[in-house]
């Protein structure tokens, strides 16, 4: 038995199918604390989560089976144990497990007992439910070994601690949303507090997909103090020193890193999304339409700050109803984050789809069709760029404008991924201004005021027509944001939020627009998750609903 512990962090980025990769990164963390006792990896750390149907594959589980092996033959050098998250076949059954690896073998498996099935989850669709666990042997310290959402309930912790474990160890891959770290610090809390045990909360950083992980590891002792906690958004391994007291095992307290602000949190996480998603689908860059407006100012920003301004290809599509002021507020905007800027004109193009229409559109005065064509023009211009150069089309779109449709199918939404697509339009101007003031540490971006203060403050338009403004198609973004939160993030009927005190008629038109809108959102790129209900796997509506709240 052992009075004193050397636990090490390693809250790392791990890639979803790259078991080798995997391996690699974990062997490479448990050489830097050599004279640690037990090195922790985050939750499916050796496959990466989620995995989705991907480990439904035997061969995947033959693949994670022998490289379990390969990582239990190194402990065998005398250096640190560790404790890995793989998927565990066992007895025609598949389980998200974490393996403790000590002295060359494979020492122990718990296996998650509660599967989250909600928002972005669906692990019932994947992995069988553990039975509750019990706690595994270590040094001669009974360790507690709680799966992420086994913390989010009291069962697993209360099992756990009846049955004589000493300290809690909760390997995580939380995906980052806004409020979501207060979420996980209250259920720790409370986990503390109903077993008077210590908590390591381990969670993973990194991009998959639409989701991104934020880190943000913390440590507490048994009472409720905080001993550690580990930076958002970045890779970081901390060695931590617990001690055998007369009242239990406590964690020495260690470095303490600062929380980040809301800002702060979504561009980070706007960064660190594109970024991974860009690089580890092995695109050489991504290209964008910079049209001097808001949004595609803001995305460019994100996209050099994630993949530095060489990789950003920005391109100007003007057409008739281009103001010179955009052409002028996209070229400041492209030189101030030090981007390429080229310009191709579409009227040629649109002028070409009216001479090829105009039989079939005789009698028929101008509306939005022609406002498509524009749009879907340009679209077309990107893709032909990205078929022709290998460059990802990133898309500019907010989630105001995915909520109501205000967006081109084929058009503006066509691309591979957006990093703005779970934004309020409000908050992008939030953005804008943070990150003129701000510079975060990870950022391949230059310093200083990046994105015109013209852009910020100019009326939004879509200059697809004369004199065009957004407001001429929506309410004006502060009532039409707070409308479809409560629409969106709260699932209020139409009277409860007009009770707040907007115009019902207003209410309802936003309704119908958003349902209507469902299509479109289904063939819309994936983009970073932010709020708490974004659109996709978190918000799964039906296209074909007849449903309304109003009046």
């Amino acid at each position: 038995m052992t009075d004193t512990l050397r636990i090490a962090l390693a809250q790392i980025n791990q890639i979803t199918g790259d078991i080798d990769g995997n391996i690699a990164a974990m062997l490479d963390a448990r050489a830097r604390v050599a004279d640690a006792d037990l090195v922790v990896f985050p939750e499916l750390s050796l496959i990466g989560y989620p995995p989705e149907d991907l480990v439904l594959k035997p061969a995947l589980h033959h693949a994670a089976q022998a490289g379990l092996e390969r990582l239990a033959a190194v402990t065998a050098d005398g250096g640190p144990a560790m404790l890995v998250g793989t998927c565990w076949a066992e007895d025609s059954a598949l389980y998200n497990a974490a393996v403790l690896l000590e002295a060359g073998r494979i020492a122990a498996v718990t296996r998650k007992h509660d599967l989250p099935n909600y928002g972005v989850f669906d692990e019932k669709r994947v992995f069988a439910s553990g039975p509750l666990p019990g706690p595994i042997p270590f040094k001669g310290v009974r360790l507690g070994i709680p799966v992420c959402e086994d913390i989010w309930t009291p069962d697993v912790c209360e099992c756990l601690a009846e049955t004589g474990a000493e300290i809690l160890i909760s390997p995580n891959a939380s995906p980052f949303e806004l409020g979501k770290e207060d979420k996980r610090l209250q259920h720790v809390v409370a986990r503390v507090t109903e077993t008077g045990l210590p908590f390591i909360y381990l969670n993973r950083m990194g991009g998959q997909d639409e989701l991104v992980f934020d880190g943000a590891s913390f440590i507490l002792n048994a009472d409720c103090s905080l001993a550690a906690r580990l930076p958002e958004w970045q890779e970081h391994i901390m060695v931590t020193d617990w001690t055998r007291t007369a009242s239990g095992w406590q964690c020495e307290k260690t470095e303490i890193c600062r929380p980040c602000d809301e800002l702060e949190d979504v561009y980070r996480a706007m960064v660190l999304g594109l970024r991974d998603y860009v690089t580890r689908n092995r695109f050489p860059g991504v290209v964008l339409g910079m049209s001097g407006g808001i949004d595609s100012a803001l995305s460019a920003a994100v996209a050099v700050d994630a993949l530095g301004a060489s990789k950003v290809w920005c391109v100007m599509m003007p057409s008739r109803f281009t103001s010179q002021e955009s052409l002028d507020d996209a070229a400041d905007c492209s030189n101030r984050l030090g981007v390429r800027l080229d310009s191709v004109q579409i009227e040629p193009a649109v002028q070409a789809f009216d001479a090829m229409l105009a039989a079939l559109f005789k009698g028929r005065g101008r509306d939005i069709t022609e406002e498509n064509i524009q749009s879907r023009s340009r679209g077309l211009t990107l893709m032909a760029l990205s078929n022709k150069f290998g460059h990802m089309v990133l898309t500019t779109g907010n989630k105001s404008e995915m909520s109501t449709g205000y967006a081109t199918l084929y058009g503006d939404m066509c691309g591979g991924y957006s990093v703005l697509k779970d934004v309020y339009k409000t908050m992008v101007f939030d953005l804008c201004r943070w990150r003129n003031a701000n510079r975060p540490i990870e950022a391949l971006g230059p310093e200083g005021e990046v994105i015109p203060e013209r852009i910020i403050t100019k009326p939004p338009t879509a200059e697809l027509r004369e004199n065009q403004k957004d407001e001429d198609s929506l309410p004006p973004y502060p009532v039409l944001d707070a409308i479809l939160h409560g629409l969106v993030e709260e699932e209020l009927s139409v009277d409860a939020i007009a009770e707040r005190g907007y115009d019902p008629a207003v209410v309802s038109r936003v309704e119908r627009l958003l349902y209507v809108a469902e299509y479109k959102r289904r063939q819309a790129p994936p983009g970073v998750k932010i709020t708490p209900r974004s659109f996709g796997r978190d918000r799964r509506y039906p296209i074909t609903n007849a449903f309304r709240t109003a009046r």
